[in-house]
């Protein structure tokens, strides 16, 4: 298998998507892991399995429909598999093997299957101290966006997942690319006050484009190093409702092909008329009730 990510909406030849059957009980509240979840459980809106399933069909339906070789994982009984993203991630031709949340180590050996198809002196697996996560790493160019929460109570916060260890690691492994911290704001039981992944408040889009929530960011200066750097009138911003329901975490298949969340109105809207792009929309609103969406669910391979 070749390996090559080096943005996030190059065209996709190769994708991991998750796997939605036997994901287990409902968890209780104090075993939620992300805000969402914890709202989920505490109001019993917890998504069926049977809604998980046709969500994630309707996905992979529009991959394949593009020509997208779908890998999945190995079957895990009684064990959430769908966000694949938080599982690993590529850059490059190297795939990062993340250091997850113990209670989800089971998900990491799932990927065996796919792993043995990459060669050996591809696939790093973090040191024991380095946490990141997928959803913290966004490319855009020579850049990398790290999403993280450097902060002294880091190991009490469920959903901060990505540490400053993660930055030097990063930059020992791509001296080549430039390499941005941003630190989140972050919440365990409020889903309107944390995000738990930058691509839960950042994503570029097309070839020059981005969608920001600014109130994701701890630091307002890096929103506006990003708007910056995009150019105002190519960036979408995202309201505080939109957030909540994750309008950010969107799917790029290509610079002009993305997959979106049905009843993201104000933005599909948008990136039909505005920018000119094809969206393909499809129902995942019970899947978000577990913290994640369409890019969370994916681990591409490779792009052109």
């Amino acid at each position: 298998m070749d390996l090559n990510i080096h943005s996030e909406t190059a065209r996709l030849r190769e994708v991991v998507l998750g796997w939605p059957y036997s994901n287990g009980p409902v968890p209780k509240l104090e075993e939620t892991f992300d805000s969402k979840s914890y709202e989920s459980v505490l109001h019993g809106v917890y998504p069926k399995e049977e809604d998980i399933v046709r969500e994630m069909s309707a996905f992979e339906a529009v991959l394949k429909k593009y020509d997208v070789k779908v890998y999945r994982p190995e079957h895990v009984s009684n064990c959430n598999q769908i966000f694949s993203r938080d599982v690993g991630f590529v850059i490059d031709d190297k795939i990062i093997v993340s250091n997850i949340i113990p209670d989800r180590q089971d998900e990491i050996d799932a990927y065996e299957n796919i792993y043995r198809q990459i060669h050996y002196k591809q696939i790093y697996n973090l040191p024991e101290a380095v946490h990141v996560e997928g959803g913290d790493v966004i490319l855009y160019k020579d850049y990398v966006f790290l999403g993280q929460y450097a902060f002294e109570d880091y190991p009490e916060v469920k959903t901060a997942r990505t540490n400053r260890l993660a930055l030097d690691y990063l930059r020992m492994l791509f001296p080549h690319k430039n390499i941005i911290p941003l630190n989140l704001r972050k919440s365990d039981t409020d889903p309107y006050e944390g995000i738990l992944h930058l691509d839960c408040t950042f994503m570029p889009v097309g070839r020059d484009k981005a969608i920001i929530y600014r109130g994701g960011f701890l630091n307002p200066r890096d929103a506006d190093h990003l708007v910056g750097l995009f150019g105002k009138e190519n960036v979408f911003e995202l309201t505080a409702e939109e957030m909540y329901y994750m309008n950010s975490n969107i799917f790029s298949i290509s610079e002009d092909v993305v997959v979106t969340e049905e009843h993201f109105s104000r933005l599909n809207h948008h990136l039909r008329e505005a920018w000119g792009l094809t969206v393909e929309t499809v129902p995942y609103r019970e899947i978000s009730k577990m913290g994640g969406l369409l890019r969370c669910s994916t681990l591409p391979l490779r792009r052109d």
